[in-house]
C-alpha cells in the first residue's frame, strides 16, 4: 500500500501513532502566531500586514502561506464599507484652487496635509470629527471632535496640527469645499501661518481620497464595533484608536506596511544623514 501511494513506511507508522509531520507541526506553530497577531489587532489585519508582523518577530513565512492558513482557520480582515457623500458645498464663500490635484505623494513630512469631517452616531446625537493627515506618513496630526459641525471644529483641528508640527510654513493644506473650510476664520489661519490652501473639485470625493479612506478605516476597525451611549464614550474610543493604535501600531500599505510613526522616523533619519 505504501509503495502504491508513494508514502514511506516511517510516515505511515507515524500517522498510525498520531504523530504530526514536520510540515503539520510547522503549520500548527504558524497558526498560533497568526492568531496572536490577528487577535492583538482585533481582526483588523489581513495576510499582508500579519505576514509583516510575523517577519518582524523573526518568523519565516510568505504572504501566500499566511493567507492559506488564515483561510483554513476561517479568518478574515474586517471589510470596508462604500463611500457616502456627506459634504455640503452649496455656498457662495471663496474657494481655493485644487493645488494638490490628486498628487498624494510627499517625500517628507509637512509638505502636504489633507483634512475632512465625518459623522459618528451616539445615543446623545451626532458627534462630528475633523482630522488633518500628513500625506508623507499618513499620520493623523490634528483632530477635533464636537456636537456641532462648524468652523471651530475645523480650526481647532488645524491648530493642533500646527502646534504638533512646530508651525511649519508652505504646507499645502487640502480639503473639500465645505463651508467650514471656506469660512473667513479658517482662511485667515492659513494666511497667518503661511499655509497654501487647496480644495477638491465640486462633488469629487476622489480628490480627497486619502482623508476619506482614513474615515472608512476608522469606522470599520473601531466605530462599527461599538454602540456609543454618549458622545464622551465615542470621543474616548476614537482618541484611543487614533493616538494609541492608528499612528503607532497600524501598518499602512501605502508606506511599505510601516506604521505612520515608524515611517516618519525613517524619513527624518534619512534627511539627517543627507545633511551630515
Amino acid at each position: 500500500m505504501c509503495e502504491c501511494l508513494e508514502v514511506s513506511r516511517s510516515s505511515y507508522y507515524d500517522w498510525c501513532e498520531g504523530k504530526l509531520s514536520s510540515r503539520q507541526a510547522a503549520n500548527e506553530q504558524l497558526d498560533v502566531a497568526i492568531n496572536n497577531v490577528y487577535q492583538f489587532h482585533g481582526g483588523k489585519y489581513g495576510s499582508p500586514r500579519i505576514c509583516r508582523d510575523l517577519k518582524d518577530q523573526g518568523i519565516k513565512c510568505t504572504e501566500n502561506r499566511v493567507a492559506k492558513r488564515m483561510r483554513a482557520m476561517d479568518m478574515k480582515a474586517k471589510g470596508k464599507t462604500k463611500f457616502k457623500m456627506t459634504t455640503d458645498s452649496k455656498h457662495s464663500l471663496p474657494i481655493y484652487e485644487n493645488v494638490l490635484n490628486r498628487d498624494f505623494s510627499a517625500p517628507l513630512p509637512n509638505q502636504k496635509w489633507v483634512s475632512d469631517i465625518t459623522y459618528i452616531w451616539t445615543q446623545e446625537g451626532w458627534l462630528y470629527l475633523c482630522t488633518f493627515m500628513d500625506l508623507c506618513s499618513r499620520s493623523i496630526i490634528g483632530w477635533s471632535m464636537g456636537p456641532r459641525i462648524n468652523k471651530a471644529l475645523v480650526c481647532d483641528a488645524l491648530m493642533m496640527a500646527l502646534w504638533r508640527r512646530g508651525f511649519p510654513k508652505g504646507v499645502i493644506v487640502h480639503s473639500d469645499r465645505g463651508s467650514q473650510y471656506a469660512s473667513k476664520k479658517y482662511r485667515k489661519l492659513l494666511k497667518v501661518h503661511g499655509l497654501i490652501g487647496s480644495m477638491s473639485r465640486k462633488g469629487n470625493c476622489w480628490d480627497n481620497a486619502c482623508a476619506e479612506s482614513f474615515f472608512r478605516t476608522l469606522k470599520v476597525e473601531n466605530v462599527n464595533d461599538y454602540f456609543y451611549r454618549t458622545r464622551e464614550e465615542a470621543k474616548q474610543s476614537i482618541f484611543g484608536y487614533i493616538e494609541g493604535y492608528y499612528n503607532k501600531l497600524r501598518r499602512h500599505s501605502s508606506i511599505g506596511y510601516c506604521t505612520p510613526e515608524q515611517y516618519e522616523n525613517i524619513r527624518y533619519n534619512s534627511v539627517n544623514q543627507i545633511v551630515r
